[in-house]
């Protein structure tokens, strides 16, 4: 994952992957709701990757929708939300839980069952709020994947968190958003910055096709410098036009922005 010239450069990832994968054959997991008085039920497989487990921003994310969900999403009513990068689920599903909203978790391929079963141990509770779950495969860059599940028309809002991490996934992520956040809709991403050097670049070219707003900040955590921060995207008003048919944007077209 990190190359040796971004070792000086790490914040955060050698203090907490032992807090994560400590309890590698713990049960699910129970996250409270306070806003819905419910709780949900999330497996990790930590052994199986990094996709397997939760990370802080998952839970910054989810703790604001719960206290303050005005604050990241409108509250619109059969809210369309799609989330990149899901995981374990754990954000989308109290997505849908707390705004009733309906919300489609993506991932790779070999997450995905994980991820249906956190979807189908959780239905319950989102079914009686009146919210929906779907479960589908988004390889960020890949046309097929963002054109089956309905382009940037399926969706009113989207969201991740903790995806800025692998440098090589940059292009073909901002190639993703630039296809499902255009006009007035927006992309709430909760981010723990865990090598300066490297994250700014991400963030450097973001800015290029989209305003980038933060709009929450946690304090520090336990031996960091640093806490999760929230952003808030929206396309650029020069960018819209092509933000809505950018599907076919190259890696090396994205580039140019950095």
């Amino acid at each position: 994952m990190a190359a040796n010239s971004d070792d000086d450069d790490q914040e955060n990832s050698p203090n907490l992957l032992p807090l994560l994968q400590d309890q590698d054959h713990s049960p699910p997991s129970e996250h409270y709701l306070n806003s819905i008085s419910a709780s949900l039920s999330i497996r990790q497989l930590r052994s199986q990757g990094l996709s397997f487990q939760l990370w802080p921003a998952a839970h910054s994310l989810v703790s604001l929708l719960d206290s303050n969900p005005q604050s990241l999403l409108p509250l619109n009513p059969n809210l369309r939300i799609l989330e990149l990068g899901s995981g374990t689920g754990l954000l989308g599903l109290a997505a849908a839980a707390i705004l009733r909203a309906n919300v489609t978790l993506t991932d790779l391929p070999h997450v995905l069952p994980n991820l249906r079963f956190n979807a189908d141990s959780n239905a319950d509770t989102i079914n009686s709020r009146g919210g929906s779950v779907q479960v589908h495969q988004l390889q960020w860059g890949n046309c097929l994947d963002a054109d089956a599940l309905g382009g940037a028309e399926a969706f009113d809002a989207v969201v991740a968190s903790d995806v800025v991490y692998y440098e090589e996934l940059f292009d073909p992520l901002l190639e993703t958003l630039r296809v499902f956040v255009n006009a007035e809709k927006v992309f709430v991403m909760g981010h723990l910055r865990r090598w300066k050097k490297r994250d700014a670049v991400f963030f450097r070219k973001a800015r290029k096709v989209f305003d980038v707003l933060p709009v929450h900040a946690d304090a520090p955590l336990p031996g960091s410098r640093v806490g999760v921060v929230v952003y808030r995207f929206k396309a650029k008003k020069k960018k819209m036009k092509d933000s809505a048919t950018s599907c076919g944007t190259t890696s090396s077209e994205i580039s140019k922005f950095g």
